[in-house]
């Protein structure tokens, strides 16, 4: 069963969200928070799998409370808006995904299994900014971005570049002929050498270095 807290200052989208992860029947929704103090204490209390963090909240809001949430917790944040501060800020604080609140109840479902599963996800349009903003870098960003990858063994490199392209574990394995706990090493061992905190700065690290999409490990 898949732990989830949510984290929003509007009853009536808690309760929505609520509704709709508990006819998924694998998730159990936990623990609601209406600001981000209370997010915080709520995930040290219960310990949830995944956090799903509403970004505009008063007093301490969901960026901050990202921050200070250990990362045994996955957090996804949600907003209305896909404003790049708040993607650049999230993803440096240790968030996995990134969504609108306007994804359909199918995507939701399915992206609180994704993150539980340890993959990252962020919504297409968020995707689509972010891969354009780092080409936007030019060739000293992207001569910096090639060398930390020259860091990684070859098969290393090979599983970063698949998370690249979204990837799950098992898809990795079946792609490579690689055993599942294999290829969780080998992102573990990458993340550690690049100094990453999860796969959305990865992936974000390898589009850097290859804004063509032309990069071969």
């Amino acid at each position: 069963m898949i732990r989830v807290l949510i984290a929003d200052d509007e009853h009536l989208v808690r309760s929505g969200l609520r509704r709709i992860l508990e006819t998924a029947g694998d998730i159990r929704v936990i623990a609601e928070a209406g600001d981000g103090s209370a997010a915080v204490a709520a995930t040290a209390r219960h310990r949830p799998d995944v956090v799903l963090m509403d970004v505009r909240m008063p007093g301490m809001d969901g960026l901050t409370a990202a921050e200070r949430i250990p990362a045994e917790a996955k957090v996804v944040m949600l907003t209305t808006f896909d404003l790049d501060d708040h993607v650049h800020r999230a993803l440096r604080a240790g968030a996995v995904g990134f969504l609108l609140k306007d994804t359909s109840p199918r995507d939701l479902i399915a992206a609180v299994r994704t993150v539980a599963a340890g993959n990252a996800l962020l919504a297409p349009t968020v995707t689509k900014r972010l891969i354009a903003h780092y080409a936007e870098q030019g060739p000293a960003g992207t001569a910096a971005a090639r060398r930390r990858l020259d860091t990684l063994t070859y098969r290393e490199r090979q599983v970063v570049r698949a998370v690249a392209r979204g990837l799950s574990n098992a898809e990795i394995g079946r792609e490579l002929s690689l055993r599942e706990p294999t290829v969780k090493s080998h992102v573990s061992r990458a993340l550690a050498k690049l100094g990453l905190a999860n796969r959305v700065q990865a992936a974000i690290l390898v589009h850097t270095a290859d804004p063509a999409g032309e990069w071969r490990p």
